[in-house]
């Protein structure tokens, strides 16, 4: 018995210390998340290296514009715009319980390089150049359903987080406009506008797809 109190005191002070040593949490209640991503699960932290800088295309403060003009922060009145910390929740709430997306809505050769961990890439062409026999395969999948009289059924569609590169990047536009020009609810889609270079100015995890051979 003894030896199971010191055992139980050993294991309760190497998990108080392992809480102790996330020095750089999300929030206060969030030290780290962890997140299914093509079938692997990843562990959603921040960089605990205090001095840690960028040191990669997202360090960039200014590009041409157009096109990559600073955008503004709402989309449209009913989608609603969210930062880190909502995208974080959603991340924890809404995607384990396969009622929410996070959609990366850049070109594939960007979510090829590097993403955001569970993100499900759906370039903005692919809605914003599909007539309405696409969008109704694209919202089937996300949880659209098509009832007999060929009504489109909303109720169970998935809420989408929908991310490109930036405040810079036009993306996200895009993406949101083409799904609203073909009935998906407002409602159900939210816009993280700091996108990708706000994930990683903030050291969140990315995941690569593809490693860079330039």
């Amino acid at each position: 018995m003894f030896k199971l109190l010191i055992l139980l005191e050993l294991i309760l002070s190497v998990s108080l210390f392992a809480k102790e040593h996330v020095v750089v949490k999300i929030t206060e209640d969030i030290p780290y998340l962890y997140v299914n991503h093509m079938g692997q699960k990843i562990k959603v932290a921040r960089i605990q290296d205090t001095n840690n800088i960028l040191t990669d295309d997202y360090t960039k403060t200014s590009r041409e514009c157009p096109p990559f003009c600073i955008h503004p922060t709402k989309i449209n009145d009913d989608v609603q715009t969210i930062a880190e910390v909502e995208m974080a929740h959603f991340l924890k709430d809404k995607v384990p319980a396969d009622k929410g997306i996070v959609i990366d809505a850049r070109l594939q050769s960007w979510y090829e390089l590097e993403t955001i961990p569970s993100a499900v890439n759906i370039p903005y062409p692919v809605i914003q150049l599909a007539d309405k026999k696409g969008a109704e395969k694209i919202f089937s999948i996300l949880g659209m359903k098509v009832e007999k009289n060929g009504t489109w059924n909303f109720e169970d569609a998935k809420e989408l987080a929908v991310f490109c590169n930036g405040i810079w990047c036009e993306q996200s536009h895009h993406f949101i406009e083409g799904m609203l020009k073909f009935g998906y609810p407002a409602k159900k889609m939210f816009y993280y506008r700091s996108g990708f270079q706000g994930w990683k100015l903030l050291g969140l995890t990315t995941v690569v797809q593809k490693e860079n051979k330039k």
